[in-house]
Parts: structure tokens; sequence; C-alpha cells
């Protein structure tokens, strides 16, 4: 009887499961090495660096999430948008992952080569960021490694094969033994011999007795499948264990830079208003990272160069050391659609940045400054709007607490009125003052624009979109910001198409902090249209012209449907 040869299902699992071990290994190297020299994170990194701005903008307003429930558990809001964009290319991965397998049933040789090659790819993307060190190659080499080798455990063993490829198999031995036997006995030698010597003769049926057990090919794989488990779980662990804050303690503001308390919103009687004050671990958060860098405020150094008269380099207990002032300033990222939730006021505490660029002397040529991240990540911001009086930071605390890691500890920019993706650098590390002439940065490279002052716009929070309220009284209400045009003037509200009226206005904080309004409306049963639009300080009315965020930021006025139950 013939060894049955294993099926393609079969291994087209086994490349899954290779593919999967060797990701577990790479991610859990990278976690005790750089986390950002993971080939899956490097992977995910190049494709949200390559996809083109329609597809990003597309998956950005398709899966923006306030969070969602699954039975008793919560999920808070996240951007979905990256998590759908690097999805669909490690859909393809495992693909070729089973492409890989059913190669391997042909030729070994062909189903390893492929395992290599993405590896390879992986490699490239870990090579090709802006700062490598020579260890940053390990985790994909031992990915490379744990891959073949799972695949080739996986393929000797549905053979029934020995790993060592130097031994015979069991059926090999069978065989070679039966053939013996009946050599002997045609020749009339004795064969009592071999069981003395440890040989047995084979039986008729030896081929069936010692081909591999669907038993024996199912424990190793499931071997397998739970080592690539855990060791990707372990990966996620190490990272997470070792993005723990840090203990540090924050320094006071100095004289006439700490601020009052913030005065109640009004989220304390309107439900559903976004607080005046977002809490940091509610915080939007959007960056190019698919992980949470971690980056220790002991090895932490920031550079001040280019074109300056004085070259800086300044450690962290040292910037500690400097003047630190608090200010209450909302943020807003480029990203945000119209209604969109990348907006959120928070209190920073930090250096002013124009004492420490003025120190360093900036050269009469330059007009760009270009901040630089930990990992080479670079935002250009123009150096005559950090100069007319809009009080950038280099910020070390965030309500309170040191930074957060994935808003930026140990030290983030922070400039009230500009989009963050002229301004906000997060885990900053250098300062080049240069020109735009000159230089161009992650964004500017990518056609966005390279002056983006945030345009003013008001947002409905409550009642939601689609959403169903009962008939008759109804607060609408919610938050709205002007922080380059002289602050919120007022808020205005629109119902079904009547007159604009205005709406009450929350706390005035500052020019560049967002307030919340709302206003009681009166509906019968039956579906409403509700629009909200702001004027700004300047008396001028919010535009109604639609505006995509790419280049400059979106615009136009958040209008939606809600239906009233009588």
């Amino acid at each position: 009887m013939a060894t049955s040869r294993p099926t393609r299902r079969l291994y087209a699992l086994f490349g899954l499961i290779s593919t999967l071990v060797g990701m577990g290994v790479g991610h859990l190297t990278a976690s005790l090495l750089t986390p950002d020299s993971s080939p899956v994170l490097a992977v995910g990194s190049g494709v949200i660096d390559r996809t083109p701005v329609s597809l990003k903008e597309w998956a950005i307003k398709n899966f923006e999430s306030d969070g969602f429930s699954i039975g008793p558990i919560d999920f808070a809001a996240r951007n979905y948008d990256k998590i759908v964009l690097v999805g669909s290319v490690f859909v393809g991965v495992l693909v070729l992952a089973l492409v890989a397998g059913l190669l391997a049933r042909r030729s070994f040789a062909l189903g390893a080569g492929l395992l290599v090659v993405l590896v390879a790819v992986a490699a490239g993307a870990v090579l090709t960021r802006p700062i490598v060190e020579p260890l940053d190659v390990v985790p994909s080499i031992l990915t490379a490694l744990a891959g073949v080798g799972a695949l080739w455990w996986l393929h000797r063993t549905a053979l029934g094969l020995p790993l060592d490829p130097r031994a015979r198999s069991s059926v090999e031995v069978a065989k070679a033994e039966g053939a013996r036997a009946a050599a002997a006995d045609r020749t009339g030698e004795p064969t009592v011999d071999r069981l003395s010597e440890g040989h047995v003769d084979a039986p008729a049926d030896a081929d069936a007795d010692t081909r591999p057990s669907r038993r024996g090919v199912l424990v190793v794989a499931a071997v397998l499948t739970a080592s690539a488990a855990v060791l990707g779980g372990a990966g996620r662990w190490i990272i997470g264990l070792r993005g723990r804050p840090e203990d540090i303690a924050l320094p006071e503001p100095t004289a006439g830079g700490a601020l009052k308390p913030l005065p109640e919103g009004l989220e304390a009687r309107i439900k559903g208003i976004t607080p005046l004050q977002v809490a940091n671990g509610d915080f939007y958060r959007v960056d190019t990272r698919l992980d949470t860098p971690v980056v220790s405020s002991d090895d932490w150094t920031l550079t001040v160069d280019g074109d300056v008269e004085n070259e800086l380099t300044i450690t962290f207990e040292e910037l500690l050391d400097m003047p630190m002032v608090e200010r209450d300033i909302t943020l807003t990222c480029v990203s945000n659609s119209v209604g969109g939730k990348y907006v959120g006021g928070a209190r920073w505490l930090g250096v002013p940045l124009m004492d420490i660029l003025d120190k360093a002397g900036i050269g009469r040529g330059a007009d760009q400054m270009i901040a630089t991240d930990f990992d080479g990540m670079t935002i250009g911001t123009p150096i005559d709007l950090l100069r007319d009086g809009r009080e950038p930071l280099l910020c070390v605390g965030m309500n309170g607490e040191p930074l957060p890691r994935e808003h930026g500890f140990p030290v983030r920019v922070v400039v009230p009125g500009l989009y963050g993706f002229i301004s906000a650098t997060k885990w900053v590390t250098r300062l080049t003052m240069t020109t735009y002439a000159d230089t161009e940065s992650y964004w500017t490279e990518r056609s966005w624009d390279t002056r983006a002052p945030i345009k003013p716009s008001a947002r409905i929070d409550t009642p939601r979109a689609l959403t169903t309220v009962d008939a008759g009284k109804v607060n609408v209400g919610g938050v709205a910001w002007a922080q380059d045009n002289g602050g919120v003037m007022k808020v205005q509200v629109k119902v079904d198409g009547g007159d604009w009226a205005d709406a009450q206005l929350g706390p005035d904080v500052n020019n560049v902090y967002w307030r919340q309004w709302f206003r009681e409306i009166e509906v019968e049963g039956g579906q409403h249209t509700i629009s909200a639009r702001v004027v700004d300080g300047d008396g001028e009315l919010q535009t109604d012209v639609k505006a995509a965020p790419f280049p400059g930021g979106s615009s136009g006025i958040h209008s939606f449907f809600f239906t009233a139950a009588s």
C-alpha cells in the first residue's frame, strides 16, 4: 500500500501556521530590542506611509469611531482607519502564506523561498526607516528562520520523515529490512540473526503501519499554532510593560505661569456634551505609529541645530529646570472631518518654545523649523507663525500628569491654532532651522499644505446623528472652536431649514480653547434636520463651503438627521 500524500488544504494550513510562528518570533525579539524593528509593525507603517491620500481620507471618514461594545465589554474609541488599512495588507500576507504552503507540497524549497521573500520585504521596510540600528535587522532574520523551520517540521512530519534529513524514516527502514529478508530467503541464508541484531522483518502492510498518523500531524500543528500565539502575546506584553509611565515629578509652573482650575463645564448639566477638559485616556490620538513608542527620559536629549548662532543640546533634567508655564489649548488634527472626533481640549505644561529658539539664535535666512522625532519622523512649521505671539510650547505635562507615552512622552511640541501635522511633533528630539526651499518634511513630501491654521467649526455632540429621541423639548449641544480666529463669539443652530438661532455658550477659557454650547429646541414626532455653525471672534461666519481634509483641513457645516418619537 502506498503512503497517502498530504492534502492541499493541509499544506495551505502549514504555510499559514509557519508564517504566524515567524511573525510571533520576530515580534517577541523586537520587543526585547526595539519595537520599531518588528517586521509586522515595519510593514504596517510602510503601508500607512505609502497609502494614497484619497484612500486614507476614505478610511478615516468611514472608520472613525467613538467606541463600541460587545456584550459587557466596552471598547474605547480608536483609529480604526489604521486597522482597516493595515488589516487589508495582513490579509494579503496570509493569502501568500497559504500559497507558500501549497508550493511546499510540490517542492519544499519553493514554499520556503516564498516565506523568505515575504520576510525580505519586511526587512526592507525596517531598513528604510529614517533611523536604523544594526540590531534592527535581527528580528527579521529570526522571523525567516522560525517560519522556514516551522514549515520544515510540518512538512517532514506530514511525510513521516525524521527531522534530521540524514536519518532514514521508519518506512524506509522497514522497506530495507523487508528487502534484505527476501534476499536472504532466496539465497537460503538464515534470518534469525537479524532479530539478535535488532532488525525486524517488514510486515506485508509496512507502509500502512509506519506512515505518519493524522494525530501526529495535528499535534505538531497545534503546538506551533499555540507557540505563535504565545510568542506574539509575549511580545505585546513586553512592549506594554516597557511602556508603563515613568515616575516623574513634574515641576511647578513659575510665577505667573500657573492657571486657575477650569470652570465647571456644561457636561454637568447637558448629557452627551464632550467635557470641557478631555481626560488623557480619552484624548484623541492620530499619528503614523502602529505601536506606542517607548522613549526613556534618561536617554532623551533635544538638539537645536541648522541655521542657528548657537547649537544646543538639552537633557530632560535640564529642560525640567527651565521656567515652566501652563496653557489651556485645543488641538485639532487636519484629518478631522466636519463633525469629527479628532479634536480635544487639555491643559499643557511646558517650556515656552521661543525661549529655547531665542537662546539658539535663529538665522535670518531660516523660514521653517523641522521638528524630528526619535525615529526620524519630521514635521515642518513656518517660523513666522511661531513668532506671532501664539506661545508654542515644549510640553512635558498634560492635564496635571506627565505626558502619556501615546501623546509624546517625554517631550512634544504644541502650537496653538495650527493643525497638528505642521506643529504637534510627539517624541521630539531635534529642532532644525532651515528653509522650505532646502527641506521637505514628511507631510509636505506628500503634498499637504505648509501653512495650515485651524479652520473654525462647530460640532454637534447631542443628539447623535440618525438616533431617536423623545418628541418635545430636546437639548442640542456640542463644542465649537476658532483657535486662530479670535476664539468663539457665537454658536448658531438651525432646525429643519428654519432661521439660525443663537445658542447658549459655556465657559470662555481663552481664544485658543474650544467652547461648549447648547440650545433647547422643541420638536414633534418624525424626522428632523439639525445644523450648527460658529461665529468667530472677528465676527466672521464659519464657511459653508465643503472641503475635504486634504490638503489643508476640512470645512463645511455639521448637519444631520435625527428622529423624534412621539
